[in-house]
């Protein structure tokens, strides 16, 4: 079993200040794989003054040095691309015949790296000079269910900036973020700019919040943590943006083509086991096409092969760890007892399956928009299918969760997908599965979050504004 004993700061790898091993769990057999040591509140005091210190020159550095930088990234990302992949099928359980893990996050370096190069951070405005420039040390706390995209959407656009960085991992998936930091460090990252301390939320995520000389925080992960976050950094006025969570519905119109919603609407929530905060749980059906849509939601979900991530075959793996097999369970039961109907699926594992935390992929009928599994996040495979009457109630089925990440609409009439998209209460709004884009900002309405990622908007996250006034 392998041991990770270090966190790295400025440009070491070094042991922690405080320490308290943690155990792996494979989520596939239930057995440990590997011990990392988590780090305390000195630890991230000795990470935020190596950012501190960097940030007088990298914060300085041209955009020219900084397009080097993330070309030098892009490139020994590549050359270990495959090994990146693999432990995240190690420590998340997404099977390898899901290629999504290791390509979303080269996707988003490369996207900063396109954004950075055609930004111009000053412009003039009248008789005077608008400047964007570095925010300066930012704290990068991101979740474990995408805990390779998740970290490079936020720190391929704090190096583009020119900012530097303390990141803390989930400590369920700290071993990709361990391989990423040895591609960071051999791209010849400067000291200092980046810095990984292992740990908990409730130790290293509230030093960061809290941490007086960290400028930012950007956090992805629940609704809940991101209220503790939010209330932490508050004495210090840093800037906090957060992507939480999400109950996303799919509105399928009348007049959309029921065979195609059905099949991308079951594909695209059973990705990654249902764990994805813009995930379509909700899919709202036309009552008089509800027989229908049912049926071909059946079909699509007793397809999906659960089984061994390590399986070409097997669409879909395990969720991370027991306690979250517990909590996805725990829904199902409650959706049962609210009087739902279980279509496909239902509580315990998949047939055949004794050990790893299965879940058999899950649909429900009969559905009513204020049952809890119609307006809390699961965080599973757990699809509610709800009925509405006309178009407007259908849209105010959709805007009824405390969430707005994701919108989704299925329509044969790009007209009519539109102004009911238009309507939708939601930081992205897709049409008819339309694929999504790393150039269009992500992030959410309501108690989905505050702040935008992604392209033009995630570089400014990490940019201060500044007005020159009379200097020609």
């Amino acid at each position: 079993m392998q041991s990770y004993e270090k966190c790295y700061i400025n440009g070491e790898w070094v042991t922690p200040l405080t320490r308290k091993d943690w155990t792996l769990i494979n989520p596939a057999t239930e057995e440990p794989f590997a011990t990392v040591a988590l780090a305390g509140a000195e630890d991230v005091d000795a990470a935020v003054n190596a950012a501190r210190a960097a940030f007088r020159s990298f914060g300085a550095t041209s955009k020219a040095a900084r397009i080097d930088l993330l070309e030098q990234i892009i490139d020994c990302f590549v050359r270990r691309e495959h090994e990146l992949a693999d432990v995240v099928t190690l420590e998340l359980g997404t099977p390898v015949s899901q290629k999504i893990h290791a390509p979303a996050a080269l996707a988003s370096f490369r996207q900063a790296l396109a954004t950075l190069k055609e930004y111009e951070f000053e412009y003039r405005l009248g008789p005077n000079t608008i400047r964007r420039e570095p925010i300066g040390v930012c704290g990068l706390i991101t979740a474990w269910n995408w805990p390779l995209q998740l970290l490079v959407t936020k720190l391929a656009y704090a190096l583009a900036a020119g900012c530097t960085v303390v990141l803390k991992p989930s400590e369920f998936t700290p071993l990709s973020a361990i391989r990423l930091t040895e591609v960071l460090h051999e791209a010849g990252v400067p000291k200092g700019v980046f810095n990984l301390v292992l740990g908990d939320g409730p130790v290293v995520g509230n030093a960061i919040s809290r941490h007086m000389d960290i400028d930012m925080v950007s956090f992805t992960g629940s609704t809940r943590a991101g209220v503790l976050i939010a209330e932490a950094a508050a004495p210090s006025v840093k800037r906090v943006a957060q992507e939480l969570g999400g109950k996303s519905a799919n509105v399928i119109l009348d007049d959309a083509d029921l065979k195609a919603a059905a099949k991308w609407n079951v594909t695209r929530a059973f990705s990654n086991t249902g764990q994805s905060c813009h995930a379509p749980t909700r899919i709202i059906v036309q009552e008089d096409q509800m027989d229908e849509v049912l049926a071909l939601l059946r079909s699509e979900a007793e397809a999906v092969k659960v089984g061994n991530p390590l399986d070409p075959q097997v669409s879909m793996g395990p969720v991370v760890n027991k306690l979250q097999f517990e909590r996805v369970q725990e829904y199902i039961r409650i959706g049962m007892g609210e009087g739902a109907t279980v279509l496909v699926g239902g509580p315990g594992r998949p047939e055949g399956l004794k050990h790893g935390y299965f879940v058999k992929p899950t649909i429900f009928s009969n559905v009513t928009p204020n049952m809890r599994i119609a307006q809390e996040e699961i965080f599973g495979p757990v699809l509610t299918v709800i009925s509405y009457r006309t178009e407007d109630e259908a849209i105010d089925i959709a805007n009824g969760t405390p969430y707005g990440l994701g919108g989704y609409v299925f329509s044969s009439s790009q007209e009519r997908g539109r102004a009911v998209g238009a309507r939708l209460q939601a930081g992205r709004v897709f049409l008819n599965g339309a694929v999504s884009n790393t150039e269009a900002p992500m992030g959410g309405y309501k108690r989905s979050g505050n702040g935008r990622e992604m392209g033009i908007f995630g570089l400014e996250e990490y940019l201060e504004v500044k007005a020159m006034i009379g200097f020609g």
